[in-house]
C-alpha cells in the first residue's frame, strides 16, 4: 500500500534553523517519516549551496528561490502549492500568507488542504494597515477553502468557530526536543550572569511581545538581573529599546541565538521565564520553557492562560510585574516549576503532536471532496 504523499508548505525549510514552524516540520518528519511520503517546501535563499540536499531523513526537499518571509511569502507559498498541486496528495498549509491560492487549488485539482492558520498574524502591531487587510483575507479564504484547519490553541479554536462557525482541530505544539544544558567552567566567562539567579527571556522584539513593559519592569529589580535574546535591529522598536536600557547593568540584552545547544543553557538555567507574549496560539518558547521546568510568568492573555492551564503566575502591568517578582521564593519557584513541566510532558511531546497529525491527514484523505463553485469572501474591514 503506497504512503500518502503530503506536502509541507510555508515553512523556511528543514533541517530546522529558524523557528516555530520550521521545528514542526523537522519534527514531523522526525517522527512520521515511516507513516508518510513527505516533500518540505525549503528556501534556497537561507540554506547555502552546501547546505541543500534533495532528502532529509526520507523526506523530499523541494527548493524555492524565494524568501519564505516578509512579501515573498506570499509567493514563495503559492509556487510551492503550484508545484505540490502536481505530486502531493495533501498539502499541508503552515501561515496563511499564500492562502489567496486556495480556490485555484480546490478549482483545478482534487488535492486535500489542510491549513495551521497560526496566531491570528494579521492582529500583530508591526503590519500597516494595508497588510492587516490582506492578512485577514488570506485568513477567511484559508477557512473557507481548506478541507480542514489546524488552530493549536483552544483559544484560538474558539475563535475559529465563534467568528467563521467551524469546529477546527485542535493540535498544539511540542517541546521535548528541548534539553538542560549544564553550566561549565568555559560557559561562566563566555556569560558571567550564569553564576547568580537571573530571568530569561527569548523572543521576537515586537510590541506584541511587551518587551517594552519587561524592560520597564526589570529595570527596578536590582536583584534579579533579567536576560533578554531577540532580533534588536531588525525594527525601529528594537533600536529604540536598545538605546534605551542596554546601558543598564542588571538587563543582558543579547543578539539573537540559533545555535540550540547555547540557547538551552542559557533558559535552563534561569531563575525564572518570563512569557511577554500576548498575540498568537500556543507559543513555542512557551511551552519549551515549561518542558524545561522552568517557573513562568506568563502575560495574562486567554492564550497563555490555556496553554499553562491557569497554573502559572501572570502580568498586564509593569507594576504587576515587579509585584509578582518580588513575592517570588524558594518553594514557589519549585513548585511552579515542577507544575509547568508536568503539564509540558502530559501535552506538549512531539510524538503525541505529530499522531494527530498523522490521524488529521489519514481522515482527510477518506472524506469525500465536495462539488466545488469557488466564491471568495468579501474582505472585512479591520478595525486598527
Amino acid at each position: 500500500m503506497s504512503k500518502t504523499k503530503v506536502g509541507i508548505i510555508g515553512t523556511v525549510g528543514v533541517p530546522a534553523k529558524y523557528g516555530g514552524f520550521e521545528t514542526l516540520a523537522h519534527q514531523l518528519v522526525e517522527n512520521l517519516g515511516h507513516q508518510l511520503d513527505l516533500t518540505v517546501y525549503s528556501s534556497s535563499k537561507s540554506y547555502s549551496k552546501a547546505e541543500r540536499v534533495k532528502s532529509w531523513k526520507g523526506a523530499t526537499i523541494k527548493y524555492i528561490p524565494l524568501k519564505a518571509n516578509g512579501i515573498q511569502s506570499i509567493f514563495y507559498d503559492i509556487l510551492s502549492m503550484l508545484h505540490a498541486m502536481f505530486f502531493c496528495d495533501v498539502l499541508l498549509v503552515l501561515g496563511i500568507s499564500g492562502c489567496i491560492f486556495l480556490p485555484f487549488v480546490k478549482l483545478f485539482s482534487t488535492k486535500r488542504v489542510i491549513v495551521n492558520i497560526d496566531g491570528l498574524e494579521w492582529r500583530r502591531a508591526k503590519w500597516s494597515g494595508w497588510i492587516k487587510q490582506f492578512l485577514m483575507f488570506s485568513e477567511q479564504v484559508a477557512v473557507q477553502f481548506a478541507d480542514d484547519i489546524i488552530t493549536d490553541n483552544a483559544g484560538l479554536q474558539d475563535y475559529v468557530a465563534e467568528i467563521y462557525g467551524i469546529k477546527s482541530s485542535l493540535i498544539e505544539y511540542g517541546a521535548d526536543h528541548v534539553t538542560p544544558v549544564p553550566v561549565q567552567t568555559a560557559d561562566l566567562q563566555a556569560y558571567p550572569f550564569l553564576s547568580q539567579p537571573y530571568a530569561f527571556k527569548v523572543c521576537r522584539i515586537e510590541p506584541e511581545n511587551n518587551i517594552h513593559v519587561v524592560l520597564a519592569a526589570f529595570k527596578t529589580m536590582k536583584n534579579m538581573p533579567l536576560v533578554l535574546v531577540g532580533n534588536w535591529t531588525h525594527s525601529q522598536y528594537g533600536k529604540d529599546l536598545i538605546a534605551q536600557y542596554s546601558h543598564l547593568p542588571n538587563l543582558h540584552l543579547l543578539a539573537p541565538i540559533y545555535e540550540q545547544t547555547t540557547l538551552n543553557l542559557l533558559r535552563s538555567n534561569c531563575t525564572v521565564y518570563i512569557h511577554g507574549h500576548s498575540a498568537g496560539g500556543t507559543n513555542p518558547s512557551l511551552v519549551e520553557a515549561m518542558y524545561l521546568g522552568l517557573p513562568v510568568i506568563a502575560f495574562d492573555v486567554i492564550y497563555n492562560r490555556v496553554t499553562t492551564e491557569s497554573t502559572g503566575i501572570y502580568f498586564t502591568t509593569k507594576e504587576e510585574l515587579v509585584t509578582q517578582l518580588v513575592m517570588l521564593n524558594e518553594p514557589t519557584l519549585q513548585a511552579l516549576g515542577t507544575t509547568m513541566k508536568l503539564i509540558a510532558e502530559r501535552r506538549y511531546t512531539w510524538s503525541f503532536i505529530a499522531t494527530k497529525y498523522a490521524q488529521l491527514v489519514q481522515d482527510t484523505t477518506r472524506q469525500t471532496a465536495p462539488t466545488l463553485s469557488p466564491t471568495i469572501p468579501q474582505i472585512q474591514t479591520v478595525k486598527l
